[in-house]
């Protein structure tokens, strides 16, 4: 009685298409929500645990500053008019020969 029962069941979900296709993707979207919720969660994991650097190494950084005022004043004395445009060789050409040309 019990396996006509569970036969007649497994009948009815066989021939219900929702039963036999909608349940399977939602349980695939929501599965797989979680499952990449947990992959990410290690990927910052990760991130955060190799992020620190070394406190002698963060001093050394914090005393070598470079500011965008200091890279600027380097080079608005520098001249930057009188430059020359040298394209680089094709590659059937013989770069030695070209360069030696071109200076």
């Amino acid at each position: 009685m019990r396996a006509a029962m569970a036969e007649r069941i497994w009948q009815t979900i066989k021939r219900n298409k929702t039963l036999q296709y909608g349940v399977p993707m939602l349980l695939l979207i929501i599965g797989g929500s979680f499952g990449l919720r947990e992959f990410t969660q290690i990927r910052y994991d990760a991130h955060k645990r190799h992020g620190k650097i070394d406190p002698a190494l963060e001093e050394k950084i914090k005393k070598n500053k470079v500011s965008l005022e200091s890279e600027y004043e380097k080079l608005k004395d520098a001249k930057l008019d009188d430059w020359k445009n040298i394209r680089g060789p094709r590659p059937w050409e013989d770069s030695k020969s070209l360069q030696d040309k071109q200076q």
